[in-house]
């Protein structure tokens, strides 16, 4: 299968090639065809799939350039989320002169507004400076053509479902509609069946390579010892590069200064950061600026992050899904990676429910007792892999 049979033109098929992609992923031969058509969709693909290309290759070929007004509009949850899917937008711009709007909160309103007199014809967004523009009166989406909704099952998991209705009743109503997640949750459902149109469902298949590039580990341990136990894994694997995910703001920032006063080279990423504090953040882990980072569940998905070797669970994620999302920033591009999961006995309950997804027991370890040695899960599929890294912790 080829990007030309799918329907997409020769421009932007140069495009990729220039960009040394000459093969539909499985979700963009699924989908693409159907979108062109001006069909709604929803589609059940997993970060790393090729997802944000399914749906920019269309939107890119349907509009025109010649008019002078917003013709699709893409809502994702995060602002690191809307910046990636601009960047790579922003990449196709070469062969087709569209404008592109990046339009999310923690910027310079002023200057966005700006922008937005320059005939944009595409704008991603974050839903809150979304419904800013529509109530300041400063945006247009009475010609938008296409909508998409990214990352649904986590819009809608972090409370934007009001959000998102109060945008599309400030839509056409014979839009096109694309609803993009990782997992068809009953809300994503109930988004489908109030505002999608016999919509075509098409799901990619599961990367089971990406667990499988991942030596996983469970490290037991009580309240007290827990964070004496995560920094005595740090300075015994030396990682890399690391995220570490937490739960909160709060307790984001606090394991971020805690690890500084060891003089750890750390930054975090959280909501509660001005945007631009953000961007440096990320800016600096990319560069290798700083080693480790702390984070909330915004920098699990969407993130393409090279060179990160390990991943620690410090605080559990809320649903399982979330597990497979946060791991997956490591053991990419064929590397293998290690993550943790820091197990106090208040989670066990929820680390089962983890295990049951992935259909996978992981090797538990103990390390506040240095004679107690990692033992090996005949469930663990990644048995080489695990004995290789035990070697390498000894």
């Amino acid at each position: 299968m080829s990007f030309y049979k799918l329907g997409i033109k020769g421009d932007l098929v140069y495009a990729l090639d220039c960009l040394n992609i000459s093969s539909p992923t499985p979700i963009q031969t699924l989908s693409i065809p159907h979108i062109l058509k001006g069909g709604d969709l929803i589609a059940e693909a997993q970060t790393g799939t090729g997802k944000t290309y399914a749906f920019l290759l269309p939107i890119f070929q349907n509009i025109d350039e010649n008019n002078d007004f917003i013709q699709a509009l893409i809502v994702t949850p995060t602002r690191e989320l809307a910046i990636q899917i601009t960047d790579v937008a922003k990449q196709l711009t070469d062969v087709k002169p569209i404008n592109v709007l990046a339009c999310y909160g923690g910027q310079d309103i002023l200057a966005q507004l700006h922008k937005l007199k320059n005939n944009v014809n595409l704008v991603v967004g974050t839903p809150g400076r979304i419904l800013d523009y529509l109530r300041r009166g400063a945006i247009d989406f009475k010609h938008v053509k296409t909508l998409v909704v990214d990352e649904a099952d986590q819009m809608f998991h972090i409370g934007f479902i009001k959000d998102i209705d109060n945008i599309i009743n400030n839509l056409p109503i014979n839009k096109q509609t694309l609803c993009f997640s990782a997992t068809i949750s009953q809300s994503v459902d109930l988004f489908a069946n109030k505002y999608l149109k016999k919509p075509k469902f098409v799901k990619a298949p599961k990367k089971q390579v990406t667990l499988e590039s991942i030596s996983q580990f469970i490290v037991e341990t009580s309240n007290r010892q827990k964070f004496d136990d995560f920094i005595k894994i740090v300075k015994r694997d030396f990682p890399n590069k690391a995220i570490i995910f937490c739960r909160s703001r709060v307790g984001t920032q606090k394991l971020c200064d805690d690890m500084k006063a060891l003089g750890l080279n750390v930054g975090t990423i959280h909501g509660g950061l001005t945007q631009a504090k953000r961007e440096e953040v990320m800016k600096e882990f990319k560069n290798n600026d700083i080693k480790y980072i702390t984070a909330t569940d915004v920098a699990s998905r969407g993130l393409d992050i090279e060179g990160v070797s390990h991943v620690f669970n410090y605080n559990l994620p809320d649903e399982p899904e979330n597990y497979v999302h946060r791991i997956g920033r490591t053991g990419r591009a064929g590397n293998i990676g290690v993550a943790y999961t820091i197990l106090t006995q208040k989670d066990e309950r929820r680390m089962e429910a983890i295990e049951s997804f992935i259909k996978m027991k992981i090797d538990r370890i103990r390390v506040s007792k240095p004679n107690k040695e990692i033992s090996t899960n005949a469930h663990n599929k990644n048995g080489k892999k695990t004995a290789k890294l035990r070697n390498q912790l000894k």
